[in-house]
This record gives C-alpha cells, structure tokens and sequence, in this order.
C-alpha cells in the first residue's frame, strides 16, 4: 500500500465505525463486464441476476474483477458513465462478456464458490435467505433450473429451500435464517433487500452484501407487522453501534418513515437503496494519485456578504446526485447544488471522483441526509447522536463540504404530520458542526428558521415534484414569491430526482419579477445579512404523523 493510499485508509478509518472494505493499492488492470437485460421478473431473469449476483459477490470479496453493466433505464443511471470513467481514469480494460452469460461467467469465475444454494422460485422470501447462506458458506445462488449448470461447473449443494418455506409467513422465514445463520453474519453490515415486491425484485445491492457476509432480509417496520417487527428490532439491536444497514425498506410492506425511524432509534446509518449497482467492485477501487476532493467554492468561511433588496433563489437535487439528474440536459447553465452521498467515500470512492470531475463552475456539493448517511434526527436518541455526527464531521472533511442538508419524516412528510425540527434538535447540530456555512433542512417544505453566529438554518420554501409541469410550477413559484413581499427574501428549492437542470432553468425564466439565482454557499452569506425570515422550530403542538 502506497503513501497516499494508508493516508486515505487512515482518514476513512477514522470517519467511519465499520470497517473499510477490502482496497487493492490501484485500480485492475483488466476486470470482466457482464451486461444484465431489461426483465427483473421474479418468473423472468432474475433466477439468472441472481446467480450473477452472487458470483460477482463471491469473486469480487478479495480483488475487483467482475462488474454487471444494468440496463440503461435502471434507476441509479451512472453505472454506464462508469464505465468509461474507470477505463479512462483508472485504466481498467473490460472483457466484455454476452448478456446474462452465466456460461461463461461460471466457466471463469465459478472457482470463487464453494458449492450452492437452492432457493425455492414458489416463495420469494427463499431467494433474500439464501443471498444470507451465500455470503456465509460461500455458495452461488441458484434457482432449480440452474442447478445442472452448477454441477457441470464441479459446484456441489450445500443448502436446499425448496419446499423448506411452502405456506409459512415472512416472520417465520426469517427467523429460520436467523437461527441458522445469524451467528456467522457481519456485525457491520445488514442488508434490507426491500423496494420493489411481489413478482419483481432489484436486488442490486446483493454482491455487496454477499461480499461482506451480510444477514439479508425484507422484514417490515410497520407496527401493523409485530412480529416481524419484533424481529426486526432484534436483528437491529445485535448490530455494532453506528454501523450500516443497506438496502431499502419493502415497497409492499411498510414506509419510507417507518423503516428510516425504526434505524435511527438503535443510532444506526442507513446507505442503499436496494438496487444499489456493483459496490463489491467499486469500494475496492482507490483514488487515482492526482485526485483530490475540491468543491467549487466562491466565498470564504470568515466571508461577510450583504444581501440587496431582490429575490434570491437557490436550486438543490438530493437523492444522490438527483439519481441520473446529473446526466441530463442543463448542468452548468445555472448555479445548481447536489447533495453528496458521503458514505460513498469508502463504500464507491470512482463514483465520487467521477462526480468532482465532471462537475462544472456551477455545481456545489453539500453533505447529507442529516449525517453520515440517511438518519431522522428527532429518532436518533440523544447519547447517541454525537458519535455518528463526529463521523459525519470526518466524512465532510474530507469532501470538502460545508453545508450539511437536514431531513426528517419521522413525524410527517410533505402531505402530513410534520417536517420540522424542535430547538432541542438544532442546538444538537450548531454545537455538533461549529464550522459549517449553515444548515439546510426539509424535503418537502418545513418551517424550521435560524440565524446563530453567521451560519443560518434555512427550510425549503418549494418541492418541486418530477411529474410538476413547468408552468404550474412556475406559477406555484410566482405566489410564493408574492406572498413574502419582504426583499431579501431567501427562497430555497428542493429539486425532486430526476428534474433536469434544463426543466429548473425554464420554469425560473417564466418568473415575471426577476430573480437572482445564486450558489448555495453565496446563498446563506446573504441571508446571514438579512434575516428577513422568522426564527421557528417545532411547537409541542404541531401535528405528529408517524406513518408518513
């Protein structure tokens, strides 16, 4: 390991409470690309995902050498970008295989397993417990069909679930792999292989977790679901303090707030969604030697700006990098920001070099959801906030950020409940990042306003929705901007995932009084100038909804 690499091990060590992957010293040389097709039908190609899956899991968990190209469509859109990144700055040379080439995969690769696993295609569950018993006994995932496959490849069986399951409900499934299984899984990684449910699944996140011997389920949050709630919290509860769950909770099972809640309250992270592409492959790839993290900053920290009577806007995409915004049309046009998924420091460093280069003069990273990684404050208790916000220090360090975007649906969402923030909450925050430019909250609007020390607190005034056509959203804008005549006035934009840059240009451009649209760091020094917004924080009165 070089100079520069036992720097970055050391720097990431330091910021994150689970270990740092497996890092080879650079890039491979030459690494093998299997391209996946468009059907992720439980009854179409996902028995062959899932074998694929599993081998790159298994072949990657020592050195880099197989990466899945997903369709073009899918949801985290950079993984065909990265593959020119990684050949062009890191000098990897793929072999590309055909699609869904099982044959050939296991002809190369198929020395990586031990034997394997037999899911049951009649109970869906089947397939997320044996990703578990894949990671632990080092086994590809098979389906019935594919088990000649396997043993022409000289693989010999080493679990059976078919009929195991029949008739049995998630709880009970689930416990099984936990009796038998548990034990020999990561204390730092668990997987919550949710989103998508019912014939299709999108396990993207599954090498990873095999990689790392990850305990895999779909179990639900719902308090509707007690027993696997119970269990859930169980599982939840053996983890080690503030370490990492991946995935994504069950679009047919409970919510969003539900299972993000349900993890802050054992001060745990989150980082995922469930189809989460190739990080067995990408976390092992280092920095190239002439990086480094540089945002595009325009003032100084110690900086005073004063704010003219005008409207001031400022456009920001979270969802990391606005997932596949960052590719249309319009980045660069106007001053744009984009929250940093900050955990990827470790877990998909070429990502995150791709991003810093890519960028042009008009695009500013900030860190977030909440700290290091996608938390609720109000339901991470109070003793354990500060280590994961010391993470969250680290982590924004070394990403060269100084704004730290805050979200909460613990209470409500955009459409109920809540989205703000008690003072008790911020005064966490101030006293936990004394060195940021200031704070923004919400996701949808909030009304959650501070000003302490030059750094402000600013809530979203505006969610723009993906399916809001411009007009409505430009006319939506015009009354926001005549119901607060007072000038400066601060109107910040929360730019819902894949809104291009060029649809947030239009809509500016239809505004009938102009506006002048800013960088964020520029934005909070001019409204540490005017606070012509209201100090407010959540009132014990307000409206709680905890199924948001």
């Amino acid at each position: 390991m070089n100079s520069r690499s036992l720097i970055v091990f050391f720097l990431v060590s330091v910021c994150a409470a689970q270990p740092v992957p497996h890092r080879v010293d650079r890039a491979p040389a030459t690494a093998t690309l299997i391209p996946l097709s468009q059907n992720w039908r439980m009854d179409g190609d996902v028995p062959v995902h899932a074998l694929l899956l599993s081998l790159q899991g298994l072949a990657n968990r020592d050195y880099p050498r197989v990466y899945l190209e997903y369709p073009k469509d899918w949801q985290w859109e950079i993984v065909h970008p990265l593959i020119g990144f990684l050949e062009r700055r890191h000098g990897v040379k793929f072999a590309r295989l055909g699609h869904d080439d099982v044959e050939a995969a296991l002809a190369q690769f198929g020395k990586f397993a031990m034997g394997y696993v037999v899911w049951d295609r009649a109970v869906r569950s089947s397939l997320i417990v044996a990703f578990t018993i894949s990671g632990v006994e080092d086994a590809l995932v098979v389906s019935e069909d594919l088990i000649p496959l396997a043993e022409k490849h000289g693989l010999k069986k080493v679990a059976d679930l078919r009929g195991l399951f029949t008739g049995k409900p998630d709880h009970e499934i689930y416990q099984w792999a936990y009796d038998h299984y548990w034990a020999r899984c990561s204390r730092d990684y668990y997987v919550l292989l949710g989103g998508n449910a019912g014939t299709e699944m999108q396990p993207g996140i599954a090498d990873f977790g095999i990689m790392q011997r990850a305990f895999f389920t779909d179990l639900s949050a719902n308090p509707k679901h007690t027993q696997e709630l119970a269990l859930e919290r169980r599982i939840l509860g053996g983890q080690h303090s503030a370490s990492i769950v991946l995935g994504w909770h069950s679009y047919g099972k409970d919510t969003e707030g539900q299972h993000t809640t349900l993890v802050g309250n054992f001060g745990l992270k989150m980082e995922g969604l469930h189809n989460l592409p190739n990080v067995s492959f990408t976390c092992q790839i280092p920095l190239t030697p002439d990086f480094k993290f540089a945002n595009n900053h325009r003032v100084a920290p110690g900086a005073t700006l004063t704010a003219q009577k005008k409207v001031y806007v400022c456009a920001i995409a979270t969802d990391s990098m606005g997932i596949g915004a960052w590719t249309k049309p319009g980045r660069g046009q106007i001053p744009y920001t984009w929250q940093v998924l900050m955990n990827w420091v470790w877990m998909n460093p070429p990502a995150l070099q791709y991003f810093y280069e890519d960028k042009t003069p008009n695009d500013y990273f900030i860190g977030g959801l909440s700290g290091p990684g996608y938390m609720y404050p109000k339901s991470i208790p109070a003793d354990k906030f500060p280590v994961l916000m010391k993470d969250a220090r680290g982590l924004m360090a070394q990403l060269d950020l100084r704004v730290l975007e805050i979200m909460d649906y613990s209470e409500g969402n955009r459409h109920v409940g809540n989205t703000d923030l008690p003072k008790a909450v911020v005064d966490r925050y101030y006293h936990e990042f004394p060195d940021v430019l200031g704070f923004i909250n919400g996701y949808g609007t909030a009304r959650t306003f501070d000003l302490r020390e030059g750094k402000p607190f600013i809530s979203y005034d505006y969610y723009l929705d993906v399916d809001r056509p411009a007009t409505d959203a430009a006319a939506d804008l015009e009354e926001m901007i005549q119901l607060n005549p007072a000038r400066p006035y601060f109107l910040l934009l929360h730019i819902r995932e894949r809104n291009s840059v060029e649809k947030v240009t239009q809509i500016l451009g239809r505004l009938s009084e102009p506006v002048e649209v800013v960088p964020l760091d520029i934005f909070l020094k001019l409204a540490a100038s005017a606070k012509t917004y209201q100090t407010h924080y959540q009132q014990p009165s307000d409206p709680v909804d905890r199924n948001p």
